[in-house]
């Protein structure tokens, strides 16, 4: 929503730090690790702009907004000279009145001006549509088209439509291919705003980028060339991330000059339970059992709580175990003020679900990691966080959640059982003393180019001058080998789209036919996954979760691409397993530090899903694992990768038999940090290590990019090896466990069964790699 100074209310005046201690009051466990104090800021208004017309300050004065703060301006400023601006502020800094007030001032000076919203989710589209809805600037005609708009209402919003809000994925199918249909429109297009651009990071960031391209390209045949303004949470180097995403010059603003009250911001490890394992590794209380039990002690406490979990069935699982803990302690009046909030819910649902924990109807929610982007609460005093959400700018996105208007706040961090999770309860400065990372993507994987070179040329022929757009050389190449596939006909004018059909390309998808999931008993299509992903995540006996419901799949037909599946509520949660073997086809860069040699380039792997482990809900122990049988798969990617001198690996104390397991422990590790560094998720990538590699003739250890054609995360990992790996040691080294646990080196996806690990081997190999890149 958007927000300036504002004559709201005072705020609530409930103490963060006091909550933390009312919580952990009583408990012997001790699960906080460390507690940041972060001091409270006061806003800095600023002059309204002189061209901002007198209406729109009045409706904007209506909302209690009577002065913008100063980072607003700047944004607006820059945006309304013509140049290209990313605002890239925390949590309810007001982003939106930032992009709002060019954008609607030119709509209002100009009544045949147009302009486009895109944002990830139709929930925060939304919002943001109803926030413009809510001004009454009935000229300016603002309206939504995405997959839910109305045949109808389509055609109006096409004919007389002057703000539309939609999504990348309806810009690439609904609106480009259909570019004459909107030639109005895109003539008069002066805006294109582009929300949370953040989230916009690998693949499909990647897609996204050629998206933003492809609609430059069709406006200027149209004549136009729309400002690009961009908002985006608090991320490294924002400049160069927004400049890869539209392929333009923008410039930065990143002075957050919103007010904002004190927070404690506590990390919080799970205590070890007595349970065990595989192979006996000790096992801590469950993230969501630990999650439920915290919001049920701030409900209590009558604190306003929103805990941000993974998954829908999470969500409710939360939810359900804090409502059964409140009625267990006496306090079922309490128990009916705590809700989930997921996806599927009906925008009239959300929106009153918002209402009840904004008014305090509502004082415990648990909502996915997803609708970060969607939900709309303010005033809250505690969030919690189950489980670190990806990158550091998801993490400050989730936590600015709490004391939105200025109040003091607590925000709490629930380690998961994993590296990175257990690294950062133990290494606080890993959050609150270094930047925000950047954001991954890779425009010029050539199977993301190739795609989308096609489906520019479906809406116009290509031509020489277009190439530029598209990373000059490396199109060039992708055009010859479409030419050659008969993908593309060139001629002298440029290269044409030989199909009559369009060309299919799923932009949150890597390649291929999806697998379309279908409920048994109706026939129903619940949803599609990628190929790429297919074998882990609905083979035969996993549990499947769609809106909040759980399914078991019976059988997965990988001829047909289909997943038939049956509704279920089984008392587990399934992770796939699997092997692999990798080659290497070329090296694209190689560093020689004494004994080590870093590599980063293109390997074919071959990855084969051979089992699954059923694991209990909210404990995680491992009930079971069951065989598959599936085909393996191939994979041409982009890989990290090291080798040591079996000399350097002599002096640091391993011997030939220690090198399988302390060479395996380290990988397992290392891919469960990368996410720390290069904002990808752990199941982005994957790992091979052997003691003697065929292409190498070295021990080796490889982390790759589990897309085709790589998604710049590996890329990533090698350039920032020496913090990565530096970090990796670390959090090995600081586990309490005695030879290996999920929290350090064992992985839940290992299909050798997290066996040979060895864990203090895997310090040494570390500390071997680290020496020699210290010493060069």
């Amino acid at each position: 929503m958007s927000a300036g100074a504002s004559n709201a209310g005072p705020p609530a005046t409930r103490n963060g730090a006091e909550l933390l201690r009312r919580v952990t009051v009583g408990r012997t466990d001790e699960p906080v690790t460390h507690v940041q104090q972060i001091a409270a800021r006061t806003g800095q208004p600023a002059p309204w702009p002189h061209w901002v017309p007198d209406l729109l300050r009045g409706r904007l004065a209506l909302r209690g907004i009577t002065a913008p703060w100063t980072h607003q301006v700047q944004a607006a400023e820059l945006a309304h000279a013509g140049e290209s601006v990313v605002l890239a502020t925390g949590t309810a800094s007001g982003k939106s009145l930032g992009y709002q007030l060019p954008v609607l001032s030119a709509l209002l000076a100009d009544e045949r001006a147009t302009a486009l919203y895109l944002s990830p989710t139709k929930a925060l589209g939304n919002d943001q549509l109803r926030a413009v809805r809510d001004l009454t600037l009935v000229s300016v005609r603002a309206a939504a088209y995405d997959g839910d708009t109305p045949t109808a209402e389509r055609d109006w919003v096409r004919a007389h439509a002057r703000w539309v809000f939609t999504n990348p994925d309806m810009l690439h199918l609904g609106i480009l291919p259909a570019h004459q249909r909107w030639s109005l429109f895109l003539r008069r297009l002066r805006y294109v705003v582009v929300d949370e651009c953040h989230t916009y990071r690998g693949v499909f960031g990647s897609h996204v980028a050629h998206v933003l391209r492809r609609l430059r390209r069709v406006c200027r045949r149209y004549g136009t060339e729309p400002v690009f303004v961009l908002a985006s949470a608090t991320a490294g180097d924002p400049a160069a991330s927004a400049a890869r995403l539209t392929g333009l010059p923008v410039t930065a603003v990143r002075a957050d000059a919103a007010p904002h009250g004190d927070l404690t911001f506590a990390l919080w490890e799970p205590p070890l339970t007595e349970l065990t394992g595989e192979n006996g590794a000790p096992v801590r209380r469950s993230t969501i059992g630990e999650t439920s039990r915290l919001l049920a002690d701030l409900v209590v406490e009558g604190a306003r709580t929103l805990a941000f979990v993974r998954s829908r069935r999470a969500a409710e699982l939360v939810a359900l175990q804090a409502r059964h803990a409140l009625v267990e302690a006496g306090a079922g009046d309490l128990a009916r003020r705590v809700a989930a909030y997921r996806a599927g819910f009906l925008p009239e649902e959300r929106r009153a679900l918002e209402a009840s924990l904004s008014s305090g109807r509502l004082l415990g929610v648990a909502a996915t990691n997803a609708l970060e982007l969607g939900i709309d609460v303010s005033g809250l005093d505690a969030v919690i966080l189950a489980g670190y959400p990806g990158t550091v700018a998801s993490l400050w996105q989730q936590a600015g959640r709490a004391g939105r208007r200025g109040s003091s706040a607590l925000a709490v961090l629930v380690a998961r059982d994993d590296p990175l999770d257990t690294y950062l309860v133990h290494h606080p400065d890993a959050l609150f003393g270094r930047p925000v990372e950047a954001t991954v993507t890779d425009p010029a994987n050539p199977y993301v180019l190739g795609p989308q070179l096609c489906a520019a040329a479906a809406e116009l022929p290509l031509t020489e001058d277009d190439l530029p757009l598209f990373g000059a050389d490396a199109a060039r190449t992708r055009l010859h080998d479409l030419v050659d596939a008969g993908a593309l006909r060139r001629r002298a004018q440029g290269w044409y789209w030989t199909s009559r059909t369009r060309p299919r390309v799923d932009i949150r998808g890597t390649g291929g036919e999806p697998v379309a999931i279908v409920e048994r008993s109706t026939g129903h299509l619940l949803g599609t996954v990628d190929p790429s992903s297919a074998h882990a995540a609905v083979h035969a006996g996993a549990v499947y979760l769609h809106q909040g419901a759980a399914y078991v799949v019976d059988v997965l037909d990988l001829e047909r691409a289909v997943a038939t599946v049956h509704a279920d509520q089984p008392p587990y949660a399934t992770t796939a397993r699997d092997i692999t073997d990798i080659a290497v086809v070329e090296e694209l860069a190689v560093g020689r530090h004494g004994p080590l040699r870093l590599c980063f380039g293109t390997v074919d792997v071959s990855n084969q899903v051979v089992s699954f482990q059923r694991r209990r809900l909210g404990t995680g122990e491992v009930l079971g694992e069951e065989p598959l049988d599936l085909p393996p798969r191939q994979l041409v990617t982009r890989a990290v990768w090291y080798t040591l001198g079996e000399a350097a690996l002599a002096d640091a104390g391993l011997d030939t038999p220690d090198l399988p397991g302390a060479l395996h422990a380290a990988e397992h590790a290392a891919i469960g940090l990368l996410p720390l560094f290069a904002s990808c998720d752990r199941w982005d990538i994957g790992g091979v290590s052997t003691a003697l590699h065929p292409d190498t003739g070295l021990p080796t250890v490889f982390v790759y990019d589990g897309h085709p054609g790589g998604a710049g995360f590996a890329e990533h990992g090698h350039a920032v090896a020496a913090s990565w790996l530096t970090a990796t040691r670390a959090a090995i080294a600081a586990c309490e466990c005695r030879a290996g646990c999920p929290s350090c080196v064992q992985s839940p996806k290992c299909g050798n069964g997290n066996n040979p690990l060895d864990k203090a081997g895997a310090v040494a190999v570390l500390a071997a790699v680290l020496s020699a890149l210290r010493a060069s």
